[in-house]
């Protein structure tokens, strides 16, 4: 297949990138912006591929974005170029609102005018997949779990801007014909993440003696899902899944915020303790050096994904639990660390 991704810089997008290189016949063009979150390294292993490319642009440029419809000829679009902290989204939220809404658009529009070019056959393959999130569905309670019919109910500028592109996607798919599936996910982390994110933030701000911010009480709950157990799904769903359909891709990995920064904080003890004994306070190590902050504007309390669909339908299943995959993650900081 040749598989345009959009985004293939980024966190995610480089972990996908990497896996359709070195595990499928795939050729891959990557097409991103490049901004502040991108990590081209990442994407080291894979660039001299001959069935690797790079296009850098945004998404939002109809004028870029026809010319490699037309050049590259994809029978796949995976899209996964967006603005995702949360953080930012409150702070300044009209970049989500321009990439995310109106770039998601731009890229509907000419992956419409390209697919109604094609040939009958060549519409068969063809399809749109758009990447998403779980925080579109807001916030649960202490029970139950967000399902692919889960009303949407999104809590920061962020979600808002991914629930709109995701009705777009729906829009288009009913409107145009357009041959879509989409995934919505649910906290990922793995090596390459941005250190804005928890987990590498804790880990990156430990590994400094800097203190660890944990908003509020720390009871937030997220399901924790490690990128490339997220990538094996999102292949399985563009390649065999239903036209039309949403998945809900989760690692089953419920995980209290505290209890994560926990955790970060006893593996970092096990494997750099003298880190643990120079920076701690009062003795105590890493754990103390965790600082409770005023909570986050509008924070979600707990998202939960029930998988049971995808794992139904298309036979996927997490192969990391969050024990082994939080150890390989900071593993692999930390190395990154001492060798800076």
């Amino acid at each position: 297949m040749r598989i345009l991704v959009t985004g293939g810089s980024g966190f995610i997008g480089s972990a996908l990138v990497r896996m359709l290189i070195k595990q499928t016949e795939s050729v891959v063009l990557n097409f991103d912006k490049l901004t502040y979150a991108s990590y081209p390294k990442s994407l080291a292993g894979v660039a001299d591929s001959e069935r690797y490319h790079f296009i850098q642009a945004d998404i939002c440029d109809r004028v870029k974005l026809d010319a490699v419809f037309q050049d590259y000829r994809p029978d796949v679009v995976m899209h996964l170029a967006a603005e995702s902290h949360v953080d930012r989204s409150i702070d300044g939220p009209a970049e989500f609102i321009q990439t995310n809404i109106v770039g998601t658009y731009t890229l509907l529009e000419a992956c419409r005018h390209y697919f109604q070019g094609l040939t009958a056959d060549k519409q068969k393959v063809f399809r749109f997949h758009h990447i998403s999130t779980d925080e579109v569905y807001g916030s649960l309670g202490d029970k139950g779990l967000f399902s692919e019919t889960t009303t949407y109910d999104p809590s920061s500028p962020y979600s808002a801007s991914k629930a709109s592109a995701d009705h777009l996607v729906r829009a288009w798919h009913r409107t145009y014909g357009l041959p879509i599936v989409i995934t919505n996910c649910s906290n990922n982390y793995g090596p390459f993440q941005y250190p804005e994110k928890l987990i590498p933030l804790m880990v990156n701000n430990a590994l400094a003696g800097k203190p660890l911010p944990v908003y509020g009480n720390g009871q937030q709950v997220r399901d924790w899902l490690y990128v490339d157990d997220h990538v094996r799904a999102l292949f399985l769903v563009v390649t065999q899944g239903k036209v039309g359909e949403t998945y809900n891709i989760g690692g089953t990995n419920e995980q209290s915020n505290l209890e994560v920064v926990h955790q970060i904080c006893d593996l970092l003890e096990e494997l750099v303790p003298t880190h643990g004994q120079a920076h701690g306070v009062n003795g105590v190590g890493f754990r103390g050096l965790i600082q409770h902050v005023t909570d986050r504007l509008g924070h979600d309390v707990r998202y939960a994904i029930d998988a049971s669909k995808i794992q139904r339908e298309l036979g996927w299943q997490p192969l990391e639990s969050f024990d082994s995959g939080l150890r390989k993650t900071i593993e692999w900081i930390v190395a990154r660390y001492h060798k800076a």
